[in-house]
Formats: structure tokens, C-alpha cells, sequence
């Protein structure tokens, strides 16, 4: 991992008042881009918060990158009223790192989007016209508290929770989100057409077991969709009235209809018009517990494991720079 300090613009009164940023970058997100573009956003950094030291961690995979952040958010918490954060560089995969290490702590994160979907932050609104112009936003920008998506279960890599910023997907959604994890071309949104297309020839409907709000439900679906932020698949609005700041999530439910249909509501997904269609079915609840057979969880785009899983809105969990 290479470790590189950005020398800050200003000093505290002690040197271990000076407030510290930590900017974690994958420099290979959204084709090379985030590498391209780092002296820039660097520069735009450090005219942002002039007081802070800025410290840069270049990550070449996941792991490290997860390591990273949670260093940051450690160090953050161990330095109280220093008001230190952490910045996240890179597409919705970065992203969902920063939430995991920021949720359920004070410390706040700024999101630079420089990945390909960068759904993460257009569902909580903020600036997508590339990292630099997120950095230059970041002088002056108040903070404030949204709502994460909190993830139980058996989930991968042994974990029994997890955080998630936009959606958790569980059929038709989630299978075209492995698919295309898995595809080394085309690069791009482009994966997730060729991925869906591909998906599409064999999707048969599944068994879902469903408790919303201590509710139960049985009853089949082509994909059933639990949102915070509303955006997945590379700007695709699944859950249109979504709100990341009402302590709710956003359940969409389509229900069996022909490959014919759902191919036509593809590219409606974009839009959000698809929810007029009669084999869509939204709801609100506070807590949704997932089950069925073959049922395999994606959130932020991350692999998160099989059902059964429950998701549950967490209000307030997590501070953003915005």
C-alpha cells in the first residue's frame, strides 16, 4: 500500500491538534480514472480544508483497501475533537467501504466518485461531475446525518453484518450484479445490458419468504429490492421514492411477468416510469426479513451473502461531508 502525505496548507496550534484526512483511493476505478485524476483532486483537497493534513492511501485490491478506511476511522476515534475524516475515492465498491468503516461512528465521509455507476452518490445527491469537482465541494461543506441500511445474516467472508449506503438486491437484480462482477468486458455500464441480456435467457421466477414489518409473506417474484439510496446497476432508479434521511426503507417487488415484459421495463428502470406497470408492487417498512431458496444478496454492488438475511433502516447512522 502506498502511503503518501500531502503536506497540509495549515498547522493547529499543537501538531497533534491538526485535524487529519485520510483519502483512500483505488487509482484504478472507473478505468484508470481515479489514478489519472488524483494530483487534481489532491490540489482540490487541499484548498478545501486547508487546515487538515491530508494523508493519501493508494490501495491495489479490497482487502487493503477495507483496511484502510477502518485504520482511518480508528485513528479518527481515538482523536477526539481533532475533527478528522475520512475521503473515499473510487466507484460504488469504495464507497461501500467508507460506509462500513464511517456508520454507527461520528466520523465524517466524503465520497469522490470516480467509478463507472457511482450510484451510491447520486442516491444521496451529491455531485457526480468527477472527483475533482466532489473535492473543490468539499470547502465549506456542512455536514449531515442520512440513514444506512444494516444487513444480518450468514453473511460472506464470515461476517454476520454488515452496512450497506443504496440497495440490497435478491433475484433477477442480484444474479445480472454477479454476472457482470464476473465479466472482464465489456468495460463499463455496458456490462449490465450484456449481463442482463444473458441473465434473461434463462430467469425463471423465485420463491420468496418475506416478513415486512413482522408481516409474512410467501410468494413468488422476478426480484425484490430493499433500498436506502435508490440507485443501483449503474444509474438504474429501483426504488424512485427513495429518501435516505427518512429512517425507512423503500421495498420494489416485481412480480412474475414474461421476458418480454421485464426486457421492456429494463430500460425504464433508468427513469424510475417502470413502477406504473401493473407487476410492480412498492412498499415502506422499517425492517424486511428475506428468505427462499436460492436467494443470494447483493448490496452496494458487494457479494453479501445467502438467505436468510434480514435489513433494517438505521436512522442517522452515518455523518457525510455534503
Amino acid at each position: 500500500m502506498a502511503d503518501d502525505d500531502h503536506p497540509p496548507s495549515g498547522t493547529g496550534r499543537a501538531g497533534h491538534a491538526t485535524p487529519r484526512c485520510t483519502l483512500v483511493v483505488n487509482p484504478t476505478a472507473g478505468k484508470g480514472r481515479a489514478g489519472r485524476r488524483l494530483p487534481d483532486v489532491l490540489t482540490a483537497v487541499a484548498r478545501a480544508l486547508p487546515r487538515h493534513r491530508i494523508d493519501v492511501r493508494r490501495t491495489e485490491g479490497y482487502p487493503e483497501a477495507r483496511e484502510a478506511c477502518g485504520r482511518a476511522v480508528e485513528d479518527a476515534e481515538a482523536a477526539a475533537g481533532r475533527d478528522d475524516c475520512l475521503l473515499v475515492m473510487g466507484g460504488d465498491g469504495m464507497m461501500h467501504l467508507g460506509v462500513n468503516a464511517c456508520a454507527g461512528t461520528s466520523v465524517p465521509l466524503g465520497m469522490l466518485p470516480a467509478g463507472t455507476g457511482n450510484d451510491m452518490c447520486r442516491g444521496l445527491g451529491l455531485d457526480l461531475r468527477g472527483p475533482v469537482r466532489a473535492a473543490e465541494r468539499l470547502g465549506g461543506a456542512r455536514t449531515r446525518t442520512v440513514d444506512a441500511l444494516r444487513v444480518e445474516g450468514e453473511l460472506a467472508e464470515g461476517r454476520t453484518s454488515t452496512w450497506v449506503g443504496s440497495v440490497v438486491a435478491t433475484g433477477f437484480d442480484a444474479r445480472v450484479n454477479r454476472r457482470a462482477n464476473a465479466m472482464a468486458r465489456p468495460k463499463g455500464n455496458l456490462r449490465y445490458a450484456v449481463a442482463a441480456l444473458a441473465e434473461l435467457a434463462t430467469f425463471t421466477p423465485l420463491p420468496y419468504r418475506l416478513a415486512v414489518d413482522g408481516t409474512s409473506r410467501e410468494l413468488e417474484a422476478m426480484l425484490v429490492a430493499v433500498g436506502n439510496g435508490g440507485y443501483y446497476g449503474g444509474g438504474m432508479n429501483i426504488c424512485p421514492s427513495a429518501d435516505p434521511t427518512d429512517g425507512q426503507l423503500d421495498v420494489t417487488i416485481i412480480h412474475p411477468a414474461s421476458r418480454a415484459t421485464l426486457l421492456a421495463l429494463l430500460p425504464l428502470m433508468f427513469t424510475g416510469w417502470f413502477v406504473h406497470h401493473p407487476a410492480v408492487e412498492r412498499l415502506r417498512a422499517r425492517r424486511v426479513d428475506l428468505l427462499g431458496d436460492g436467494l443470494v444478496a447483493m448490496g452496494d454492488g458487494e457479494l453479501l451473502g445467502p438467505a436468510p438475511l434480514s435489513v433494517r433502516s438505521v436512522p442517522a447512522a452515518l455523518t457525510v461531508l455534503a
